[in-house]
C-alpha cells in the first residue's frame, strides 16, 4: 500500500507529450523557455540548501497536466550532441500535485508530497511469479531487438517499483500508458499493468511478423503446392489405371495393421477411431500428419511384451553374486536389493503378486499376458541417495543384470517441463509422448528397469511442476491405469521397475519421497576405495591409456596413498581421475624416453608423477601450522551435497577499548546455524563459572565466531558444540586437540542433543586424520551403520553434556597433553558397537 511524506516545494518542469518514470535519465534542451526557467529556478533554490538542483516533471498532455509527477534532480547542465544548451536529469521519485506556490525565478513553483512504494521483503509467492514473468517477457522483447546488454541489465533489478518503471523506455508504450504507469503508485499493481501492456504488444508483434511473412510467402507457396498436387494428382490415376495402387492405400494399410497388432481392447478401440478419422481426413489437412504419426508411436509401444526374469533373478546367491562382482561395498544397499529379489521369489512361488497395481488375489489374466510375463509383482520404488561418485547410477544398471531385464535411464537433471513426465497434448505441434512412455517404447518391453536419474534435480516454473506428475508414475496403487497426454489412453507400469538416484534427499518433495523406499549410500572407505581402485578403476583406466596390464602395475601403497591424500571425497570420481593422470603420465614419458616398461609404480613414484599431495590431515602437519594450534579454534563435522565433511569453527574476542559487545556470525551462515551460536554464547554466560571460565569477558567484549570456506552456504544445528568448545578454548587459553572432532547440538542447560549424518561424518573424519569423535549419546545407535574398518580406527564418544565434550577436546592448560577420557565418556573404542 502507498503511503505519503512530507511536503515537497519544487519549481515544475512541463514535459508536452513525454512521460519520465522513476529511474529513467533523460536529456532536456534548455532552448525551451519552461524548461530554462524551472532548471534556473532549481539551481538557485539548491544554492541555499544542500544537493543537486531540484524539479517536478509532469507530463502536459493537451495543455492539462497529470496529477502525479516525479522529482528529478539536475545532474548536469552543458550542451547536447546538436550543440545546444541542455540538462541532463534523473527521474527520482512519484510526487502527488497538490496546490501551487511562490519561488524565486520565473517558473511555476508546486507543493507535493512524495509517494512511498516501496514493497515489503521478502515477496509474496504471486509477486516473486510476477517478476518473474515480466523480466521473461521483458528478455524476449530485448532479444528480438539485439539488445543484448540491456538485458543483462533488467535481469539484475529485484526492486518491484523499480522493475516496473524502467518499461518507460519502451518506444511502443503511448503517452496515455505512460500517464497511466506514472498515476498508479501501487507498485505491483504497476508491474501488472507494465506485463499486461508488454505481453500485449508481443502478442501483435508476433501477428505482424507471421502476417509480414505469410504475405511474402503465400503466392508462391499456393502456386508451387498447386503443381505439385495436380502432378500427384496425374501419377496416382496412371498407377490406378495400370492396378498399381488402390484408393484409400493409406489408411487400409494402418487399419490392417491395427487389427493385426496385439493391442490391448482399449487401445485397440481408440486407434481405430483414429483409423475412422484418417480416412475421413483430406490430403491437405495437417490433421492426417498428426494422426499417422500417433498411430505409429501407437503401434511401436511393447504392449504385451515382457521379459522373462532370468534365473539369477530367482537365484538370490547368483544375483547377490552379480552385484558383488559389479560393485564393491555398498553393504547395505546390496542387502535391500537382495531383499526385494528374494521377496519377489517368495511371492512368485506361492502364486501372490500384484495384478493390476494392487495386492491380493484378482482375476487371472490372459493366457498371451500369463505367457508373456508372468504375474506382475510389482513392489516399493527404491531411491539411492547419497553423494556424487558412489556408483548409485551403475548399481541400476546391475539390478536390470541381475533380474535379466531390460535397463533405461531417464535423465531428469534440469527438466522443468511436466509434459516431459506426461507428454505433450496433441493439439500442439510437434507433440511428443513423455519420457516415461519413451523409456517404454525404447525398451521394448512393459516389465524394464527404469532408472529416473537426478530426481532431487527436478524444477518447476510456469510450464508445471515434473515432481507432481511423477507421483502417480511411482505409485504402485495407481500406475497401472497412468494416462499419458499424447497417448490419452491407459498404460501399465505396474511391472516397471523403477529406481530413483538423489544427491540431497532434503531437495525431493515431500509427497515424493513417500512414495519410495530410501537407501542410502553414505561413501566409501578407504579400504574399499584400494579395492575399487585395484578391481575396476585401474584395468579401465589401463585401457584407456592404451597400456597392458604387465606393461604398468599400481602397488597398493599407491593406490592407498592416492585415495588419502590426492583425494579426499565420498565417491571414487576423483580417485579414477587421478589413476587416469597418473597412466597419462607414464605413457608420455615412456613415449619420450624418459621411462621403459614394464614399471611398477609405488608411493614414493607419485610425487614425480602427479605432483605433491592434496589433503594432508592435520595431525601431520607440522604443530605451528595446524588450525588448532591456536585457542579459539575447533573441528567440527558436517554433511554436504558431496558427502560429509570436515568443519572447522574459529572465535575470538574484540578488544574492550575498540570493540563493540555482542555476537558478530561470518561464513554465510543459516538461521539455525546462528541461533546455535546464541545458544553456544548463552550457555557459557549463564555456566561459565561453573567450568571455571573468565565469562566476564563474555558481558565486556564482542565475540566473533567465523567458518572458514565462506563462499559456501552452511546451516543446521549440529555444530552446537563445536562452537561452545572453540568459545570455552578462547576463554580458558587451552587448546583443542588436532586429532579431535563433534558434531552435536547444544541446549540452553549444555545438553547434548542428536543430530543426522552420522555415518557420513565418521567416514569424513576417517578420511581426514582424526582419530578422536565426539557424538551425542542418543546418536549411538546410528554406529551400526558405520563399517567395522572405520570404527576400527576411531576413538568414538557419547556424551550427553558439554562438561564431557570439554574435558574430552581440551588439552591441559600445563603441557597439551591429551586429557584422561573419563570412564563414563567413552562408549565404542576400535571395533567396538552398541
Amino acid at each position: 500500500m502507498a503511503s505519503t511524506s512530507t511536503p515537497l516545494t519544487l519549481p515544475v518542469l512541463p514535459l508536452d507529450g513525454e512521460v519520465v518514470l522513476p529511474g529513467m535519465v533523460v536529456p532536456l534542451d534548455l532552448s525551451d523557455s519552461e524548461v530554462r526557467a524551472a532548471v534556473e529556478a532549481a539551481q538557485a533554490a539548491a544554492r541555499s540548501t544542500p544537493g543537486k538542483p531540484r524539479v517536478l516533471l509532469v507530463p502536459r498532455i493537451d495543455g492539462t497536466y497529470a496529477n502525479t509527477g516525479v522529482l528529478g534532480t539536475v545532474e548536469q547542465v552543458g550542451r547536447l550532441a546538436d550543440g545546444d544548451p541542455g540538462a541532463l536529469i534523473r527521474g527520482r521519485s512519484r510526487v502527488r500535485i497538490g496546490a501551487g506556490t511562490t519561488g524565486p525565478g520565473a517558473a511555476l513553483w508546486i507543493e507535493g508530497t512524495r509517494v512511498d512504494d516501496t514493497v515489503p521483503d521478502p515477496l509474496p509467492g504471486q509477486v516473486a511469479e510476477l517478476v518473474k514473468e515480466y523480466k521473461a517477457l521483458a528478455t524476449a522483447w530485448l532479444r528480438k531487438r539485439g539488445a543484448w546488454q540491456v538485458v543483462d541489465r533488467v535481469q539484475a533489478i529485484d526492486d518491484v517499483s523499480a522493475l516496473a518503471d524502467n518499461s518507460g523506455y519502451s518506444p511502443f508504450l503511448t503517452t496515455d500508458q505512460k500517464v497511466e504507469l506514472l498515476e498508479t503508485a501501487d507498485p505491483v499493481a504497476r508491474l501488472k499493468l507494465a506485463t499486461q501492456q508488454l505481453r500485449d504488444h508481443l502478442a501483435e508483434q508476433d501477428v505482424a511478423e507471421s502476417i509480414a511473412k505469410d504475405v511474402q510467402e503465400g503466392v508462391d507457396k499456393q502456386q508451387r503446392e498447386f503443381l505439385l498436387r495436380r502432378q500427384l494428382e496425374a501419377v496416382r490415376k496412371e498407377l490406378r489405371e495400370l492396378g498399381g495402387e488402390q484408393e484409400g492405400e493409406e489408411s487400409d494399410d494402418y487399419r490392417s495393421r491395427v487389427e493385426a497388432a496385439d493391442l490391448p481392447e482399449k487401445v485397440r478401440e481408440a486407434a481405430l477411431k483414429e483409423v475412422d478419422k484418417l480416412e475421413r481426413s483430406s490430403d491437405q489437412s495437417p490433421e492426417g500428419s498428426w494422426i499417422r504419426t500417433w498411430l505409429d508411436t501407437v503401434l511401436e509401444m511393447p504392449w504385451n511384451e515382457r521379459t522373462d526374469d532370468s534365473a539369477s533373478a530367482y537365484d538370490i546367491r547368483g544375483a547377490k553374486a552379480v552385484l558383488d562382482a559389479e560393485h564393491s561395498g555398498l553393504e547395505d544397499v546390496k542387502e535391500r536389493i537382495t531383499e526385494y529379489l528374494a521377496v519377489r521369489k517368495r511371492r512368485d512361488g506361492r502364486g501372490l503378486g500384484v495384478v493390476g497395481g494392487r495386492l491380493g488375489h484378482r482375476p487371472a489374466r490372459s493366457a498371451s499376458a500369463e505367457g508373456a510375463g508372468g504375474r506382475r509383482d510389482g513392489g516399493a520404488v527404491l531411491a539411492l541417495v547419497g553423494p556424487p561418485g558412489v556408483g548409485k547410477t551403475s548399481l541400476g544398471e546391475s539390478v536390470a543384470h541381475a533380474m535379466g531385464r531390460k535397463f533405461v535411464r531417464v535423465a531428469l537433471g534440469g527438466v522443468r517441463d511436466e509434459a516431459e513426465i506426461r507428454g505433450h497434448r496433441r493439439t500442439y505441434v510437434g507433440a511428443l509422448p513423455g519420457r516415461i512412455v519413451r523409456a517404454i517404447k525404447e525398451a521394448g518391453s512393459m516389465n524394464p528397469v527404469v532408472l529416473l536419474d537426478e530426481i532431487d534435480k527436478v524444477g518447476s516454473d510456469f510450464r508445471g511442476d515434473p515432481a507432481a506428475a511423477l507421483l502417480e508414475v511411482l505409485d504402485p496403487a495407481q500406475n497401472h491405469t497412468f494416462r499419458d497426454h499424447y497417448l490419452e489412453v491407459e498404460l501399465d507400469l505396474s511391472d516397471v521397475v523403477f529406481l530413483a538416484t538423489a544427491n540431497v534427499l532434503e531437495a525431493i518433495p515431500e509427497a515424493l519421497a513417500d512414495r519410495m523406499e530410501i537407501v542410502r549410500l553414505d561413501g566409501y572407505t578407504e579400504d574399499e576405495k584400494v579395492v575399487i581402485a585395484r578391481d575396476h578403476l585401474l584395468p579401465r583406466q589401463l585401457e584407456r591409456a592404451g597400456l597392458d596390464e604387465d606393461e604398468v602395475t599400481v602397488d597398493e601403497s599407491a593406490l592407498r596413498k592416492i585415495a588419502g591424500e590426492y583425494t579426499r571425497e565420498a565417491g571414487v570420481r576423483t580417485l579414477e581421475r587421478s589413476v587416469a593422470r597418473l597412466l597419462r603420465k607414464v605413457a608420455a614419458q615412456h613415449e619420450l624416453g624418459e621411462r621403459k616398461l614394464p614399471l611398477t609404480v609405488t608411493a614414493d613414484d607419485l610425487r614425480d608423477l602427479i605432483g605433491r599431495p592434496h589433503h594432508v590431515p592435520e595431525s601431520a602437519q607440522d604443530p605451528a601450522e595446524r588450525r588448532t594450534s591456536v585457542p579459539g579454534v575447533a573441528t567440527g563435522l558436517a554433511v554436504t551435497g558431496a558427502g560429509g565433511d570436515v568443519l572447522f569453527v574459529e572465535a575470538s574476542l574484540a578488544d574492550p577499548e575498540t570493540g563493540a559487545a555482542g555476537l558478530t556470525l561470518t561464513g554465510q551462515l543459516g538461521d539455525v546455524m546462528k541461533e546455535s551460536a546464541q545458544i553456544a554464547l548463552s550457555f557459557l554466560r549463564s555456566r561459565g563459572a561453573e567450568l571455571e571460565l573468565p565469562v566476564a569477558d563474555l558481558k565486556d567484549r564482542g565475540v566473533h565466531i567465523h567458518f572458514p570456506a565462506g563462499a559456501v552456504p552452511k546451516d543446521g544445528p549440529s555444530a552446537g558444540i563445536t562452537m561452545t568448545t572453540a568459545l570455552a578454548s578462547l576463554l580458558s587459553g587451552r587448546l583443542v586437540r588436532t586429532d579431535v572432532a563433534m558434531t552435536g547440538e547444544v541446549s540452553l542447560t549444555g545438553r547434548v542433543l542428536p543430530i543426522g549424518g552420522v555415518k557420513q561424518k565418521l567416514l569424513a573424519a576417517h578420511r581426514a586424520g582424526v582419530t578422536t569423535v565426539i557424538i551425542p549419546k542418543r546418536n549411538e545407535p546410528d554406529l551400526d551403520d558405520v563399517p567395522a574398518e572405520v570404527l576400527g580406527r576411531l576413538d568414538v564418544h557419547a556424551v550427553t553434556d558439554v562438561r564431557q565434550v570439554l574435558e574430552l577436546a581440551l588439552a591441559p592448560a600445563t603441557n597439551g597433553a591429551a586429557p584422561e577420557v573419563p570412564e563414563r565418556a567413552l562408549i565404542a573404542k576400535g571395533p567396538l558397537r552398541h
